[in-house]
């Protein structure tokens, strides 16, 4: 049964971004507690913090992107 479980939980965070769990550890809290803010604040502030969410999602991809298309130098091989 936890099998199970820790694979729907790392389907999720795949396809969640990564958000929670690259904050987790830039911060070295847990990722849950921070999942656990956005799931609060969401409910307490109508749905911003999930805007913020995506905002954060769609910087991490870009940053992501970036840093795939840098090329190094050509004694680099």
């Amino acid at each position: 049964m936890q099998n199970i479980i820790n694979t729907i939980k790392s389907w999720f965070e795949r396809q969640a971004f990564g958000v929670c769990d690259w904050w987790g550890e830039k911060l070295r809290i847990k990722s849950a507690a921070i999942r656990m803010f956005f799931i609060y604040a969401s409910f307490l502030t109508v749905g911003s913090p999930i805007i913020i969410y995506m905002i954060m999602a769609f910087v991490k991809k870009l940053r992501n992107m970036m840093q795939v298309q840098r090329r190094g130098s050509v004694w680099d091989l």
